[in-house]
Order: structure tokens, then C-alpha cells, then sequence
């Protein structure tokens, strides 16, 4: 049985796992005892009646880890080869349990043929228990294997279904935030580009004009050519130093407008935002944060699963705290790396530290009192 899988990052895959398995599995486990114990009247009912439901419950704790259609075929045929083994063999009137607890979590995942495959699930139940009346006829047999059944297993697909659209909402949410936080990438690099051509674009315009300038008196006036050579060799290397200034984040930053920028972006990326403002930072160290503060927000929204950030500003440091760690250690972030010896230059430290979960970079200048 082929079954889609949701399209969900690590970390909304583990909560929701949590989730279902702190909230559901604990009633799943109550409801097999309770079919097993009514069902069972003889010591030998038990591995008869034990195999489906423990095909439910792995099918169940495979649908939690978004796997379910790895197992969907063993789990079911196990299971519904329990029902009219239970229904022929030992008498048992719940035994259509474990099947339709798999094809309740299996059957909404199907690509296609759902509304199918639910008739066929529903004929095989009604099919098998019908089987009951050849040896104990009677219409309290029919109510019990047939009727009771089929109703059941109608309600629980239609809930099942219901659910479904649940995690399809998940996903769908899910997605949009990917999409938000790729715009919010798109939107840092159209900054990025617009203090680009705010250096480069002006600059060019004058270079063109006094170059044309400098070919018409090359030959009238020489000493006037090149003193307009030097003009522009002067531009274009003040033009080089912005420029590398901007690619490695030494402009000049605002660090308040840096941070309702950070802000903004981390919202529109569906991340939670918290500002601590302990108190305001000197400013011969406050663009130095800005460009940390820079840097970590692009690092968070391009590698991060964070649902929440903390940044917290004091007079002499900067703390940024995501949780959107990822295992493995802490990861290599060459531009992090890049301000970090010119934070040490400058008598700094930066700091970038994992630890349970946390993403942590933090940014301080020793003795660097407030404002």
C-alpha cells in the first residue's frame, strides 16, 4: 500500500509524534485490553487474538513517525486475518479491531482510491461477520458481527478522515512558513542589493561622465586629464572599500533599526520574537551588534527550524537564542566566523554554543559601560 507522507520539518514531526503518542496511545492500549479481555475465554484465545492488535498498535506508532506506509501492507493483512479468525475460531465479536485501526490511519494516506477502499473495508467486515450466522444463527448474531461492526467502522473512518484534514492543515501551514521564510530571504537580499547599487551606482554614473570627460582632453589638456584619471582612480577605490564592507556586513548599521528589521522578518517567517532591551549599548559597539544581530537572523531563517527567538541587548553584549538547533553539534557559519575576528580585534568575544535544543550567539565587549 502505497500512503503519502506530510511534508513536515524535523521538528513539527517530533511534536506532533509526542503529541499522539503521550494523547492517543495510551486509550489504544486500554481499548485492545479491553477487546482482548471480553473476547478471551480460553488461554489459547490470546495468540489468536494477539497479532492483530499488536499489528494496530505498530501500525499506529509507524503512523506517529509519518511512516505508516512502510508497514500499511503487513500490518493490515496480519490484522485482517485476525477477524475472521476471531469471528470462526473463537467467537469474538470485536476482533474487526485491528483492522480497522490500521486501515483508519492507512487509508486517508492513500494517493488515490480512498472512498474505494473504505466500501472494500466495509464489505469485508460486514462479509466476515455475516460468516458468523453459518454457524450460530439468529438476529442477535447479526446485530452483534454485522451490524455493530459496519456501523463502527463507518464512524471511525469518517473521524479518521476528519483528522486527516487536521495534519493536512499542519502541513499546509507548514509550507506557507517555508514559503515566509524564503521570502523573508528574498527580502534581505533585495536590501542587500539596494545598498549595492546605492554604492556602485552613483559612482559608475560619475566615473562614465569624467572618463568621457578625460578622453576629450587628453590631447587639449593633459594636465586636466590627469587630474580627472585621479579622480576616478580615487572613486573606484572608495567604491571597492564600500563595497567589501558591504559583502563581509561592515557598513554602518542602525542596531534599532536592525532590530525591528530582525523582528519583522522572524514574524513574517512564523517564528515567535522576544526583545529584552536590559539597557542601551555604547556606540562605539552598537553597529558591531548590529551586524551580529544581522548575520545570526539570516542564519536563522536559512538554517534554523525555529519556532522561537529571544534576543536580548545589554550595554556591553548581545544574546540571540533560537530553538531550531539541529543535531550535530554546532554547524559551520562562515560569516559568524568572519565577525568574530574582528569582534576579537576590537577587544570582543563571540560566542556560538548548542545546548539542549538551544541555538545560542552571544556577542560582548568587556568593560564598555552604558550610555
Amino acid at each position: 500500500m502505497k500512503a503519502r507522507s506530510l511534508h513536515l520539518t524535523e521538528a513539527t514531526q517530533g511534536r506532533l509524534r509526542r503529541l499522539n503518542l503521550y494523547t492517543a496511545m495510551p486509550p489504544i492500549m486500554l481499548a485492545a485490553v479491553a477487546m482482548v479481555a471480553v473476547d478471551v475465554r480460553a488461554w489459547w484465545h490470546v495468540p489468536v487474538l494477539a497479532p492483530a492488535v499488536i499489528a494496530a498498535l505498530v501500525a499506529f506508532e509507524r503512523w506517529t513517525a509519518n511512516d505508516i506506509g512502510r508497514v500499511a501492507w503487513p500490518c493490515l493483512i496480519v490484522a485482517a486475518v485476525g477477524w475472521p479468525v476471531g469471528v470462526l475460531v473463537v467467537g469474538s465479536p470485536n476482533a474487526y479491531w485491528g483492522v480497522i485501526s490500521v486501515a483508519s490511519l492507512a487509508v486517508p494516506r492513500l494517493p488515490r482510491h480512498r472512498y474505494t477502499a473504505v466500501a472494500a473495508l466495509l464489505g469485508f467486515v460486514a462479509a466476515i461477520g455475516a460468516t458468523r450466522l453459518l454457524v450460530q444463527p439468529g438476529l442477535g448474531v447479526l446485530a452483534t458481527y454485522v451490524l455493530v461492526p459496519v456501523g463502527l467502522t463507518t464512524v471511525i473512518m469518517v473521524l479518521s478522515f476528519v483528522g486527516e484534514r487536521f495534519y493536512d492543515i499542519v502541513q499546509e501551514l507548514e509550507m506557507s512558513r517555508e514559503r515566509e521564510a524564503e521570502l523573508a530571504v528574498i527580502r534581505e537580499r533585495v536590501r542587500f542589493a539596494g545598498d549595492l547599487h546605492d554604492i556602485q551606482g552613483h559612482t559608475l554614473h560619475v566615473v562614465k561622465l569624467k572618463t568621457a570627460l578625460a578622453r576629450k582632453l587628453v590631447h587639449t589638456d593633459p594636465a586636466r586629464a590627469e587630474q580627472e584619471l585621479a579622480e576616478i582612480h580615487g572613486l573606484v577605490s572608495d567604491t571597492i572599500k564600500q563595497t567589501k564592507e558591504l559583502a563581509y556586513a561592515q557598513r554602518r548599521l542602525n542596531l534599532s533599526a536592525e532590530l525591528e528589521n530582525a523582528k519583522n522578518l522572524f514574524e513574517a517567517a512564523g517564528i515567535r520574537v522576544r526583545v529584552t532591551r536590559e539597557s542601551e549599548p555604547d556606540e562605539r559597539v552598537s553597529e558591531m551588534f548590529g551586524q551580529v544581530l544581522r548575520e545570526t537572523t539570516t542564519n536563522i531563517l536559512r538554517h534554523a527550524q525555529a519556532t522561537r527567538v529571544h534576543v536580548t541587548l545589554a550595554a556591553s553584549g548581545i544574546g540571540i537564542v533560537n530553538d531550531g538547533a539541529a543535531p550535530g553539534g554546532t554547524p559551520e557559519l562562515r560569516g559568524l566566523s568572519a565577525l568574530r575576528q574582528r569582534i576579537v580585534t576590537d577587544g570582543g568575544e563571540l560566542t556560538v554554543t548548542v545546548s539542549d535544543g538551544e541555538f545560542t550567539t552571544a556577542a560582548s565587549f568587556a568593560g564598555v559601560g552604558t550610555r
